[in-house]
């Protein structure tokens, strides 16, 4: 599998297996498939309810912990912020049934920021989790954060996929050692994404499936790509991505479907703020 290093030297595969809407009595089958399929990086978080049944596959799959790259969000605190974030890793650390943690992301840029990320700091410094990071982060608060911080996020885990690119924020997450992850690599199948003309003529020329595609356009950017499925012949499919290249031209064409927007909601809406901040996940 290839892989990215980190800002602090961590290696991280490319390509992993996410379980984010995998209900929890069915994500243990789709991690123990995905783990048989050659997958390793495996990204789960507090607010999708299925942490558990992760670390579960995790234990039964006999893979050795340290070929195994587990990450995990933090969400929202309120209160005692640096407290709550301490006792929410200790959470998700139990029901991972984990020694530590290899990426622990702040999953949404709200609340108090700095408290949380105070305690992520600490807890990267105990050894906890060998790196931390963030998701959602616009240009402007990631920027913050590094500035006013010590320790610069390994991981800055954003919606990106053919529609919504993020070419100027990687640019910017490269200059400052920040790795670019993606979510919603296939859009949700949003934009007829799967019969799109352009990603599947150029997967008719390789002989492979717009979902290899853009996968490969991903990886071929250096983005991080967790790709969820809970078929295992779609798992297979999915990870069969490095024995192809795409061209320069097959890259600009790709690079045309670019809308600049997001496709699922604004994190600079004020109604977005208020409901993802009114959100309280019970320990």
């Amino acid at each position: 599998m290839q892989t990215v290093t980190l800002n602090n030297g961590v290696e991280m595969p490319i390509l992993g297996f996410g379980v984010f809407q995998i209900p929890g009595e069915q994500t243990e089958r789709a991690v123990a498939d995905a783990l048989a399929a050659g997958y390793r990086l495996l990204d789960t978080a507090a607010a999708y309810g299925n942490e558990e049944a992760v670390g579960q596959a995790v234990r039964s799959s006999g893979i050795p912990r340290e070929e195994l790259f587990v990450t995990t969000k933090l969400w929202v605190q309120d209160g005692p912020a640096q407290e709550n974030t301490k006792r929410a890793f200790e959470t998700s650390l139990a029901k991972l049934g984990l020694e530590y943690l290899d990426l622990y992301l702040m999953h949404q840029p709200f609340g108090d920021v700095y408290a949380q990320w105070r305690a992520m700091e600490d807890l990267h410094r105990q050894g906890l989790t060998r790196a931390i990071g963030v998701a959602n982060f616009y240009p402007d608060r990631l920027l913050d954060l590094i500035i006013n911080n010590e320790v610069t996020p390994a991981v800055n885990q954003i919606e990106t996929h053919p529609f919504f690119q993020r070419t100027a924020d990687q640019e910017l997450m490269r200059e400052h050692g920040v790795q670019i992850q993606s979510w919603g690599g296939f859009a949700e199948g949003k934009n007829d994404i799967f019969t799109h003309p352009v990603l599947s003529g150029i997967g008719k020329t390789h002989g492979k499936s717009v979902a290899q595609v853009v996968l490969r356009w991903l990886t071929q950017r250096d983005v991080v790509a967790i790709p969820k499925s809970v078929r295992p012949e779609r798992m297979a499919e999915n990870i069969d991505v490095f024995d192809f290249a795409l061209t320069d031209d097959q890259m600009a064409a790709i690079a045309t479907l670019d809308t600049g927007t997001s496709l699922f909601f604004d994190h600079h809406d004020p109604a977005m703020v208020n409901w993802l901040s009114a959100r309280r996940l019970e320990s």
